[in-house]
């Protein structure tokens, strides 16, 4: 019997594995596949996750980028390099991911790769999660099994408030120029943006839309983007995927479990940020597992409570200014983007120096003659 099983092996759930061993508590995780493993994402990661953890984060990190430049149809471009004290993290998520699974392993906790959750049943006081290599018990149960995951549905979570997202992202192995740069193409697609993120050994390219609308040609579109940067993503492998992005307060949390990442739809739903928001949930995860293994009743509704109050208030800022941004677009790129103090303000929220709330007021009274 584990004191908690957590079905997952992405940052979420290695971080409340890494936290919840380090309290010596028994923790099992449970990974459909085998790590390293692939992982869609353009791979942007806030350094201000260094101050959750008491490691060095160096060996995961492929690339920083201290410069974000931005362009309106491939063309206008305005470009700053970041004030801040550290560059943005650049990682290829099959090597970060792994890596924050050893370092739980490092405390304590073991790993059971292609290892799939079949189906999950509550025993009076404990969780039972069936796999196909046999059950496992655990008191507690952190779902972390990402936006196509099973685990909420089975969980109950049937009307989890979320908005669903569509991405494509290419890896495009190159001789890397100006490899501190991070690109964000605005116009070239509706209500979303493209990017392109830098990697030691290439890059990765992107593109999404986030408040829905008409279909559009993602591989048109990418591979239009590509050839802007001399990259032909038609001979690169493609990856769509869903992202849940963060759509109101909700319950995360019901009988000796939690939701926790993707599961709990905590990605931005302004710039799709979803790495920082999934190790926050997994770190808040671990802190009410280990109250609740020590006692405390009412652990996890506070950890409801505290992903609402702590990221979800921020993320209501987030998700007004996305409306208004993406609506129009052109406008918000000439009164917003076209700022000198833009790129700086988003770098310091990438970076996690700046909260929306500090800034979203303004913003939003820019955009809101045009869109109102």
């Amino acid at each position: 019997m584990y004191d908690c099983i957590i079905v997952g092996a992405g940052p979420a759930g290695g971080t409340a594995a890494y936290h919840l061993a380090k309290q010596g508590r028994s923790v099992l995780i449970l990974e459909k596949q085998s790590l390293p493993r692939y992982k869609p994402c353009g791979g942007g990661v806030s350094p201000a996750i260094a101050e959750w953890f008491d490691f060095d984060f160096s060996p995961a990190i492929s690339i920083k980028a201290d410069t974000i430049r931005c362009t309106w149809k491939t063309g206008d471009p305005v470009e700053a390099k970041l004030e801040t004290p550290e560059a943005v993290w650049m990682v290829r998520r099959d090597v970060f991911d792994h890596f924050l699974v050893q370092q739980a392993q490092k405390q304590g906790a073991e790993l059971k790769e292609n290892t799939e959750a079949t189906g999950i049943e509550f025993k009076s006081d404990h969780w039972q999660v069936n796999t196909a290599n046999g059950p496992v018990m655990g008191r507690y149960l952190i779902a972390a099994d990402g936006a196509k995951g099973q685990m909420a549905k089975w969980l109950g979570f049937k009307e989890r408030k979320r908005r669903l997202a569509a991405a494509l992202e290419a890896e495009a192995p190159a001789k890397v120029e100006n490899g501190n740069i991070a690109h964000f193409e605005f116009g070239m697609v509706k209500n979303g943006y493209l990017w392109n993120f830098p990697k030691a050994d290439g890059y990765s390219i992107g593109v999404g839309t986030f408040i829905g609308g008409e279909p559009q040609d993602f591989k048109k579109i990418l591979d239009e983007y590509g050839n802007s940067f001399g990259l032909d993503i038609k001979t690169c492998q493609q990856y769509g995927h869903a992202i849940c992005l963060w759509n109101g307060e909700q319950k995360l949390h019901t009988e000796n479990a939690v939701l926790a990442g993707e599961a709990a739809c905590v990605v931005d739903p302004f710039t799709a940020e979803g790495i920082r928001p999934s190790i926050f949930s997994g770190l808040k995860a671990s802190e009410a597992i280990n109250k609740a293994l020590s006692g405390d009743i009412n652990a996890l509704e506070q950890y409801s409570d505290i992903i609402n109050a702590e990221w979800g208030g921020d993320m209501a800022w987030a998700q007004k200014l996305a409306g208004l941004f993406y609506r129009f677009p052109g406008v918000g790129y000439k009164v917003g983007v076209k700022r000198p103090s833009a790129p700086q303000i988003m770098g310091k929220i990438l970076c996690g120096q700046l909260r929306y709330g500090d800034v979203a007021g303004r913003a939003i009274r820019r955009l809101t003659p045009f869109g109102g």
